[in-house]
């Protein structure tokens, strides 16, 4: 099922993630969801696209990653 919005994402993906961060996890899981047909595999690569620009900080934040 694709979300239509951010506020309709995950409690794990709206509590902890950046907007940026939820907006991106929600463009790959709807690509993905509608790809594959499988909401397991959708949410891989929805994390996967979030942990490309971002990473998760000792303090169990997540930070956009800089561009070194």
């Amino acid at each position: 099922m694709p979300y239509q919005q951010i506020d309709e994402l995950p409690d794990a993906v709206k509590d902890h993630l950046p907007k940026h961060a939820q907006e991106i996890f929600r463009a790959a899981f709807n690509s993905a969801v509608r790809e594959y047909d499988n909401e397991e595999s959708a949410f891989r690569v929805a994390w996967s696209a979030v942990k490309r620009d971002y990473e998760k900080g000792e303090d169990g934040q997540w930070y956009k990653k800089s561009n070194n």
